[in-house]
C-alpha cells in the first residue's frame, strides 16, 4: 500500500480529529516529508484536509469522497476487499470479468459513474456522476440454480434496511429487485450468475445494486418518470435521521437456504407488487429508475440476468482495501 493510502487510512480512522505530521510519521514509520507529500497528493485528488500549525492534519468530517479507506472503517465482516473507481463502463461487467479470472469471493467494486450502465434486456442505464452509489459484490455461494433468487431477495432487504437506518426514510420492496421510497424507485438490484453445468450449482454470482442519493443535474430523463432519490431537492422535504445505522445486522442478512421466514419484520412490499401481481414489462424501463425497473418481472433462468444500478458518490483514487 502506498504512503498516501496509509495516510488516508489514518486520517479516515480519526476523521474530524487533528493528527500531527510527527504522529503520522511515527505511526506509519515514514519520514515527515513523506507524510507531507502524501497530504499534498490527497488534496490534489480532492480530499478536504485541513492543516493547522502545531495541530497537524484533519480530514473534514463531512468529506463526500468515496474511498476504500472511508468504507473500510465501517466494515465488520471479514473477507471483504473493496475497490473504488471514478468512472467505469459497468461495475457488474468488470466484476464478472474478474470472477472469470478467478477473483475471490468478497471482492466489491464501487464506482462514481458508469458510462455503459446496463438495464434489463439490453436497456441502457442512466448513470450520471456524483449523485448516488453503484456497487457490485462477487459471491461464490454454494447454492443451486433454483435457490439463486435468494441473493436478489437478500440484497433488496439489505438495501431497504440500510436506507431506513441511515436516511430515516421508509423503504418498500417491489418484488423482487426494486426499492421504493415516497412512491418513487430509489434502488435497483442486478444479479448475474454463471452456472456450473456439472454440479448444477452456481460457479459465481455478481450482485449489483445502486441507490439514487441526490437529484442529477438537470433532473432525470423524461422516460424515467418513476425515478426518485433519497435526498430530495431543497424545499421538497428532507428525510430525518433515524439514528443508529449499525451495519452489522444488514451484513448478516444471508439466511439458511430453504428457510421459510427469510426476513421477519422487514420493510413491507409495495402494495400490489407481490408475486401474484407480476406482469411482463415492455418498453424502456417503465418504472424509470434504471436496470431492473420493469415491474413484476419474475427471476430469469440461472443463465439469465437480473439487473439494477444507480448513480454514484464522488470518488477518490481508485485503490483497494481489505476488510
Amino acid at each position: 500500500m502506498q504512503v498516501k493510502d496509509r495516510v488516508l487510512a489514518a486520517l479516515e480512522a480519526s476523521r474530524g480529529t487533528y493528527l500531527s505530521g510527527q504522529a503520522l510519521a511515527q505511526q506509519l514509520q515514514v519520514s515527515r516529508n513523506a507524510v507531507w507529500k502524501a497530504i499534498s497528493q490527497l488534496r490534489e485528488s480532492g480530499y478536504p484536509i485541513q492543516a493547522v500549525s502545531h495541530r497537524g492534519y484533519c480530514l473534514d468530517v463531512d468529506s463526500p469522497l468515496l474511498s476504500p479507506q472511508s468504507i473500510a472503517r465501517h466494515l465488520t465482516v471479514p473477507g471483504l476487499q473493496v475497490e473504488v473507481a471514478q468512472t467505469v463502463s459497468s461495475t457488474n461487467t468488470l466484476l464478472r470479468q474478474r470472477a472469470e479470472e478467478g477473483a475471490p469471493e468478497g471482492l466489491v467494486l464501487a464506482a462514481v459513474e458508469q458510462t455503459a450502465g446496463k438495464g434489463r434486456q439490453g436497456h441502457s442505464f442512466f448513470s450520471p456522476p456524483d449523485t448516488g452509489l453503484y456497487l457490485s459484490l462477487l459471491l461464490r455461494p454454494k447454492l443451486s440454480a433454483q435457490d439463486a433468487l435468494l441473493l436478489t431477495t437478500c440484497a433488496a432487504a439489505a438495501v431497504a434496511l440500510a436506507i431506513e437506518a441511515c436516511a430515516g426514510v421508509e423503504a418498500q420492496i417491489k418484488w423482487v429487485n426494486d426499492v421504493f421510497c415516497r412512491g418513487k424507485k430509489v434502488c435497483g438490484i442486478l444479479t448475474e450468475a454463471a452456472l456450473d453445468l456439472e454440479s448444477g450449482g452456481l460457479q459465481y454470482a455478481i450482485v449489483g445494486m445502486g441507490v439514487n442519493l441526490f437529484p442529477p443535474a438537470g433532473g432525470f430523463p423524461a422516460d424515467l418518470p418513476q425515478a426518485g432519490v433519497l435526498r430530495p431537492p431543497p424545499g421538497a422535504g428532507e428525510p430525518q435521521p433515524a439514528g443508529g445505522g449499525d451495519p452489522e445486522p444488514i451484513l448478516r442478512l444471508l439466511p439458511p437456504v430453504g428457510g421459510e421466514a427469510l426476513f421477519p419484520g422487514l420493510p413491507g412490499p409495495v402494495p400490489g407488487a407481490g408475486p401474484g401481481g407480476h406482469r411482463p414489462g415492455t418498453g424502456p424501463d417503465p418504472d424509470g429508475a434504471g436496470p431492473g425497473s420493469e415491474p413484476g418481472l419474475l427471476p430469469p433462468s440461472p443463465r439469465g440476468r437480473r439487473e439494477g444500478a444507480g448513480p454514484g458518490l464522488r470518488g477518490g483514487p481508485g485503490e483497494t482495501v481489505k476488510g
